[in-house]
């Protein structure tokens, strides 16, 4: 999005301009409110062409034909002027990403999806099929998606004939891996609505399988499999292959028409093959939970409209001009930064009438425009603090781009790499082709050692907010990886600080669950090499097959334990150990690790699990600011989830990094990432402090980066940050 520029006209048929979306060979195209106030997409085609009477012909019926299109999945053209000095015509603006980023970012669809994408396509191309039109150019990026289902965009490119390179003879048209044979024949007279069912055949079984059922690579490798070979159906669900396979016929004239395909789809009795499940039904939450987050995002993203480039006005010979430039009335904020949805498709420029692109990142009003990178498990087991980092990242996004003075916007790209080590090194791969200033995440092991290696050759910052894994830290030989949560082998830190200065004690138990692997031990041999309260400390080991806990508990107190720390991460062992405990008539203080706040250690400790006390890593999201709490619920209708807030910081260190690099445009990834050393950012959760060289953005021998929480009825209570309270105390 561009300036208006100073020869621009402010109003064309009645539409008034707001913003440069492109320009290119055949004229310009506009973001422009009408006079009912919705926002159009308005298309000039450049004088040169208009002054082709042969052109302006075939553009007057292109607009008559397209004009004519009826459908509720069908993107309208809801104005046009082909006789005008420079004809012109404008689409209805339509907020949503299309389908090729959903399925690249968040894998394929499940099959209720796929079938009601497939119905209402079948429903969009019978109307262009019934108007005599053939759209040619199905594929996944001309699918918005919306909350309600897809739009059809792009249609009514087989008018554009004659001389153009669109139609010229022996030409292709169409994009490879989604067109027919017989236009990969280039045999335009053989093209017809046939054609429209192959290509959507191709996208239904993209959307249900992540895969080209034709390949990738060279074009013309492409399209030689397409007119030669068969699909490659692989993933594609069995229910749906008969259809699709159908579709997909080399001789058209097998080929079933748009009408029946909707038809198959929304009702299984037409049979296509096997019966495919029950009958479609209204669009209510047709897509999984992570795209329609993505949906959801796109719809409501708004950027700021930049201010026109107008040439200064000069007074006439003789006449002077006085007193200060007209300011916006007091308490108001001047109209030149509107606000408008965007992330959405609009049209472009070049080939047919209709023709869109879309916008993959906001325009930032004539100011720079970093893309941050975002990896995270958003669907899998791991989704819930996925989900939560991403929220609180864009909330992040939102927030700086607010802000007045900025030198810069923020963008973030997301990907959802379902903690797997294949779609994580994808979206390495991405991130590296967009030239992301730095990532954030991943939040599962397995997925920051797939993406890693691909970051520290691009010189890009890993910035992990949730995920601690000291594997990573020893192949880090470039420097790229930044943590910004407290290390999990020190979680005797906090732990140690209270039973010195909340609770004193002399004599600690740490009850060992062998079960819990390096994270117990590492926690026992931390509290015995640094006793708390410089005490003394002994480790009472209970087998990782037993699930008795009472004989090292009789032992611990035995030798006059006055306190127990738990090392276990499970809550249901940690429950057994409570329950021991109470049993034994124990009441001195009981610690563990956050490992273990979950709702079965209530649940199953019962009285017994009242009282312990929990060292974290992260803090309580509700607590660290009403601003942000408030903030959060009115963008997502929740409560801030765990780790949010840790992902609202990690975005604002680096903002940091940008801002210290002066915030200009072309600046590296590699850049930020060497500037994030020696940086201290104050954040919402805790203060982030980088040393040169070294990952961590917590000083391992303090305890600012750790939390602690209390058990108080059926929640876990937020005590505050261990350093504070321990200093308080």
């Amino acid at each position: 999005m561009r300036p208006l520029a100073a020869d621009d006209p402010e109003d064309i048929g009645g539409h008034r301009l707001l913003a440069r979306l492109g320009a290119g060979g055949m004229g310009v195209v506009y973001l422009a409110r009408g006079a009912g106030g919705a926002l159009v997409a308005l298309k000039v085609i450049r004088a040169e062409h208009a002054a082709d009477p042969a052109f302006r012909a075939r553009f007057r019926r292109e607009v008559t034909a397209v004009r004519g299109l009826a459908g509720r999945w069908l993107v309208p053209v809801v104005a046009a002027d082909p006789e005008a000095l420079s004809p012109w015509l404008a689409t209805e603006f339509v907020p949503g990403p299309a389908l090729a980023e959903a399925v690249d970012g968040q894998g394929a669809l499940p099959v209720a999806a796929v079938r009601v994408l497939g119905s209402r396509l079948a429903e969009a191309l019978t109307a262009v099929h019934t108007a005599g039109l053939v759209h040619r150019d199905v594929k996944p990026g001309n699918v918005l998606l919306g909350l309600d289902g897809p739009r059809l965009i792009d249609f009514g490119i087989a008018l554009a004939a004659g001389a153009t390179a669109l139609t010229a003879p022996d030409a292709v048209v169409g994009t490879p891996g989604f067109l027919s044979p017989e236009q990969a024949r280039a045999r335009a007279e053989e093209v017809g609505p046939p054609s429209d069912v192959f290509s959507l055949g191709c996208v239904l079984a993209y959307a249900a399988s992540a895969r080209r059922p034709f390949g990738t690579g060279h074009a013309a490798a492409v399209m030689f499999r397409t007119v030669h070979e068969d699909p490659d159906l692989t993933g594609v669900p069995a229910g749906l292959r008969p259809l699709i396979e159908s579709c997909l016929a080399k001789d058209p004239a097998r080929r079933p028409t748009a009408a029946r395909v909707r038809a198959a789809l929304q009702d299984p009795r037409t049979r296509l093959g096997r019966d495919i499940g029950p009958a479609v039904g209204g669009a209510g939450d047709w897509l999984p939970p992570a795209v329609l987050r993505l949906v959801a995002e796109r719809s409501a993203r708004a950027l700021d409209i930049p201010a026109p480039r107008r040439a200064p006005v000069r007074p006439a010979p003789g006449e002077t001009v006085t007193g200060p430039a007209p300011t916006a009335p007091a308490g108001k904020r001047a109209p030149a930064r509107r606000r408008v949805l965007a992330a959405a498709s609009v049209l472009a420029l070049g080939g047919g009438t209709a023709a869109y692109l879309t916008l993959g990142q906001e325009a930032g009003g004539g100011l720079p425009v970093h893309t941050l990178g975002f990896q995270a498990d958003l669907s899998g087991a791991d989704q819930a603090d996925g989900v939560a980092q991403e929220r609180g990242a864009r909330l992040a996004v939102a927030h700086h781009n607010a802000r007045g003075g900025i030198a810069f916007r923020l963008a973030l790209d997301t990907f959802d790499d379902r903690g797997d080590a294949t779609r994580a090194r994808q979206a390495a791969e991405r991130f590296d082709k967009a030239a992301v200033r730095a990532v954030l995440g991943p939040n599962t092991p397995a997925a920051a050692r797939a993406a890693a290696p691909r970051y520290r050759a691009a010189r890009t910052a890993m910035v992990l907010v949730s995920l601690d894994d000291p594997r990573l830290e020893e192949d880090d030989t470039l420097r790229t990886l930044r943590v910004t949560r407290a290390p999990e082998e020190f979680l005797a830190v906090p732990l140690a600080a209270y039973l010195t200065s909340v609770r004193p004690v002399d004599r600690t138990a740490v009850i060992d669950d062998r079960a819990a692997g390096r994270v117990g031990s590492d926690l026992a041999g931390s509290l015995t090499r640094r006793p708390p309260n410089e005490g003394t400390t002994r480790v009472y080991p209970v087998p990782a097959g037993s699930g008795d806990f009472s004989p090292a508990v009789r032992a611990a107190l035995a030798d006059r334990a006055q306190a127990v720390v738990f090392t276990g991460t499970s809550a249901d062992r940690a429950a057994r150990c409570a329950r021991a405990l109470a049993e034994a008539g124990f009441t001195g203080p009981r610690l563990g690790t956050w490992h273990i706040m979950r709702p079965d250690f209530l649940r199953e400790g019962g009285a017994a699990a009242q009282g312990w006390v929990f060292g974290a890593p992260f803090t309580d999201p509700g607590s660290v600011s009403g601003a942000f709490r408030a903030a959060y619920r009115a963008a997502y209708g929740a409560a801030p989830g765990r780790w949010a807030p840790e992902a609202y910081d990690a975005v604002g260190l680096v903002a940091r990094a940008l801002e210290s690099l002066g915030g200009r445009a072309g600046i590296t990834a590699g850049a930020v990432a060497e500037r994030l050393s020696d940086l201290t950012y104050q954040g919402l959760a805790k203060p982030l402090r980088f040393t040169a060289g070294v990952p961590r953005s917590i000083d391992r021998s303090r305890d600012e980066g750790y939390f602690l929480y209390q058990t108080e009825g059926n929640a876990f209570r937020f005590l505050g940050r261990s350093d504070l309270i321990t200093k308080n105390s």
